[in-house]
C-alpha cells in the first residue's frame, strides 16, 4: 500500500514539473495550441523554444516583474540561434505595461504636434535591441525604459516566432530599477544660403560667419548645401573636383574647429579617373570623421560623367550616430532606409531641390531626426532648409537667405505619435518586411 503514495508523489511532481517549476517563473505560451513549439529547459537555466519544419509556429516563455510607475528599468538577456533564417524578426523580446489589474496602460501625457481633441494613447510595448555577440556566441538583447506612471507589471516575453527548423536559447534574463539615463540633448542646425559663385574658395568662405553664429547659439551638427564650392560656377564639375581630404574639407574643418561644431556639406570628389558628388563630415576638432557618395544620380549628373557611390555609412560621434544622403537620393525610400538600417540617429541631407513632402516621409518612415539645406527660396514650394523630426515635423526652418534655424532635441528620448503604435524606432529592425536575399537557411 506504501506504493500508493509514492506514485501519487511522483504524478504530483511531474505535474508541477509540466506546470513550469523547472522555468523559475517563466510560462511558456503560444496563441494558438496548434502553432504551439516545444519548450525545454537545462540546470544551467537555459531556456530553448524549438520549432519542427512547419511554417508560422510562434510561443514564447512569459514572466511578470513587479514595477513602479515612473521608474526606470533596466532589461537584459542572452540569446543564442541555430538555424534561425531571420534572427532580428523571429528572436524578439517583447514588454508590456499592465495595472494591478492586468490591463494596458496608457502614456502619461500626450504626444507632442498632435489634436488635443485626441485621446492619450495606450503605452505599447518595447522592444528591446540586439548588441554586441559576445565569444561564446551570445547575443546581448537589452534596453532601458520608463515605466507609465499607472503600471504595476511589467510582461516579459522570450519570443521564437515563424522559424521552421530552428531554435533559440536564452539565457539569464534580468529586469531590474536603475537610474535615469542622462538625457542626449542635442542641436541641430541648417544654414539657408545659396553662394554666389565668385570662386570655388570664395563659395566656402561665404558661409564663414554663418557657421560662427551656428556656434554662438550653441549648435552641435551644422548643415550645409549640394556641391558648395561648385555653386554657380561655369566650369564643368569635372574640371573643379578635389580630392577628400583636400582644400574645401580643409578649410571648413578650420571653421569647424573655430566654433567646435560638426560640419556636413556636399562637393565634387575626384578619386583617380573618377568623379562623385560626395556629402563629408568633419568633426568639431576639424578632423575629417567619414564621407557619403551620392548613391543616386539625376540623369544630369550621370551625364556628365559623376559616378555613382554604393555604400551607406554611419558614422559614430559624440553626439549620435549620423548618416548622410545627397540631393536625388531622398526621392527614393532605400538610402534613407539603409542607412537607419545602418544605426543612423540623424540624417544629414545636403539638397538642392526636393519634394518637401518627401523629406517628412523619410524623417517619419525611418523616425530619424533629418537636417536639409537646400538652394530653392521658401516661397517656391520646393524644398526647404529645415530640421524635421522623428514623425516628420518640421520643428525647425530657415526662410530668409543668410539664416540659420536651431532645433535642439533629446535624442534618447522615445518617440510617441498620436494613436501611438510604440517606439516605432526600437520596432522597425524586428517589424520591416525581409528584403530579397535576407532570408537564409544556413545554421547561424
Amino acid at each position: 500500500m506504501k506504493t500508493l503514495p509514492l506514485l501519487f508523489s511522483l504524478f504530483l511532481h511531474t505535474l508541477a514539473h509540466a506546470a513550469g517549476s523547472d522555468f523559475q517563473g517563466w510560462s511558456r505560451e503560444s496563441s494558438r495550441e496548434e502553432i504551439r513549439p516545444t519548450f525545454s529547459s537545462d540546470d544551467k537555466g537555459i531556456f530553448t523554444i524549438t520549432h519542427d519544419d512547419r511554417e508560422g509556429l510562434d510561443g514564447w516563455f512569459q514572466k511578470s516583474f513587479p514595477v513602479s510607475g515612473g521608474d526606470f528599468y533596466r532589461f537584459e538577456v542572452k540569446r543564442k540561434i541555430n538555424r534561425v533564417a531571420l534572427p532580428r524578426q523571429s528572436c524578439l523580446v517583447r514588454i508590456s505595461w499592465q495595472d494591478e489589474a492586468g490591463k494596458m496602460v496608457h502614456v502619461d501625457s500626450r504626444p507632442e504636434h498632435t489634436d488635443p481633441n485626441l485621446p492619450i494613447p495606450s503605452a505599447e510595448p518595447e522592444y528591446p535591441t540586439d548588441g554586441a555577440i559576445d565569444e561564446q556566441g551570445w547575443t546581448i538583447v537589452s534596453g532601458i525604459y520608463k515605466s507609465p506612471s499607472k503600471a504595476a507589471h511589467a510582461i516579459v516575453e522570450l519570443h521564437l516566432q515563424w522559424a521552421p527548423g530552428g531554435s533559440v536559447q536564452w539565457n539569464g534574463a534580468t529586469f531590474e530599477k536603475t537610474e535615469p539615463p542622462p538625457a542626449r540633448k542635442v542641436r541641430l542646425a541648417t544654414i539657408h544660403y545659396k553662394p554666389t559663385g565668385k570662386s570655388p574658395r570664395t563659395n566656402c568662405e561665404e558661409y564663414a560667419p554663418l557657421i560662427a553664429e551656428a556656434g554662438k547659439q550653441g549648435a552641435d551638427l551644422v548643415v550645409l548645401g549640394e556641391t558648395v564650392p561648385t555653386v554657380a560656377q561655369t566650369k564643368h564639375p569635372i574640371e573643379t573636383a578635389e580630392t577628400i581630404p583636400g582644400p574645401s574639407t580643409e578649410y571648413f574643418g578650420s571653421l569647424a574647429s573655430q566654433n567646435h561644431v560638426h560640419i556636413v556639406l556636399s562637393l565634387y570628389e575626384r578619386a583617380a579617373h573618377l568623379v562623385y558628388n560626395a556629402a563629408v563630415l568633419i568633426g568639431p576638432d576639424g578632423k575629417l570623421i567619414g564621407k557619403y557618395r551620392k548613391v543616386s544620380l539625376p540623369p544630369g549628373e550621370a551625364a556628365k560623367g559623376i559616378a555613382p557611390g554604393k555604400d551607406f555609412p554611419v558614422f559614430e560621434t559624440a553626439i549620435g550616430k549620423i548618416g548622410m544622403m545627397v540631393c536625388y537620393d531622398g526621392f527614393f525610400p532605400e538610402v534613407a532606409r539603409e542607412l537607419t538600417k545602418n544605426g543612423a540617429d540623424i540624417i544629414a541631407w545636403p539638397v538642392w531641390g526636393c519634394n518637401p513632402k518627401l523629406a517628412e516621409a523619410r524623417a517619419c518612415e525611418n523616425h530619424v531626426y533629418l537636417i536639409s539645406s537646400t538652394f530653392m527660396g521658401a516661397d517656391q514650394g520646393w524644398m526647404t532648409s529645415a530640421v524635421f523630426d522623428r514623425g516628420g515635423t518640421p520643428i525647425a526652418q530657415a526662410k530668409t537667405w543668410g539664416t540659420l534655424a536651431i532645433a535642439e532635441i533629446t535624442l534618447n528620448q522615445p518617440y510617441i505619435g498620436p494613436y501611438n503604435l510604440g517606439d516605432f524606432r526600437s520596432m522597425l529592425e524586428r517589424h520591416r518586411p525581409p528584403v530579397q536575399g535576407e532570408r537564409r537557411t544556413a545554421a547561424q
